[in-house]
């Protein structure tokens, strides 16, 4: 049963609230990976095997041993707090899959950008995509071994960000640092909430 609010048996705890967060990025830079690790139940995910049709569409440089894509989306889901709840919902990465995007975008409160600093021009999409819609986002660069490392002001920097969108290291493959970005995300969002609805009043 749904329970509405006055629908709710007396002396009953109060459902926890539910956050919509999304897990973008480019091809093969970990977001199926992430939720993954940082889900607490097994997550949903809509994997295919790579075939010869992509072959000249599916960019594998610096990722040829990738063999699945994500085709529709990955869900998992973490619980912060007694009161808070994260939805994750992982986007495909590749460009025939972006016409998915606006429907997994509605309600979201934020966004996670992973970036693999091999392959850092495809973070470009989903930073323009979430810039245009308004929606906070964070940008996470997901540490590979073997990877050339930067300073995040120089991460910043190349992908021409806002002074004020966070820049942090993660591992994608580690649950805690997983938590930290999402953490992260969330306090970005409220603040950038209540700047709005500061301005609003003003």
């Amino acid at each position: 049963m749904d329970y509405g609010r006055s629908e709710r048996p007396a002396g009953a705890a109060p459902l926890p609230t539910a956050i919509k967060i999304l897990i973008a990025g480019g091809f093969g830079v970990g977001k199926t990976t992430m939720v993954g690790a940082v889900s607490e139940t097994r997550p949903l995910r809509t994997e295919e095997v790579l075939t010869e049709t992509g072959i000249g569409i599916d960019d594998l440089s610096g990722i040829e041993e990738k063999s699945t894509t994500t085709v529709a989306m990955d869900f998992g889901r973490i619980t912060i707090s007694d009161d808070l709840v994260l939805y994750l919902f992982g986007t495909p990465g590749q460009d025939r899959f972006w016409f998915v995007w606006d429907e997994l975008a509605l309600g979201a409160l934020g966004a996670v950008v992973l970036a693999d600093t091999r392959r850092l021009a495809d973070c470009f999409p989903s930073i323009d995509y979430f810039e245009g819609r308004g929606t906070p986002f964070v940008v996470a660069v997901n540490c590979f071994e073997g990877a050339k490392t930067f300073r995040l002001d120089e991460v910043q920097a190349a992908l021409d960000l806002d002074p004020g969108v966070p820049v942090v290291l993660c591992d994608a493959r580690k649950r805690e640092s997983a938590k930290e970005v999402l953490i992260t995300l969330l306090e970005h969002a409220m603040k950038l909430r209540e700047a709005r609805r500061r301005a609003a009043e003003d």
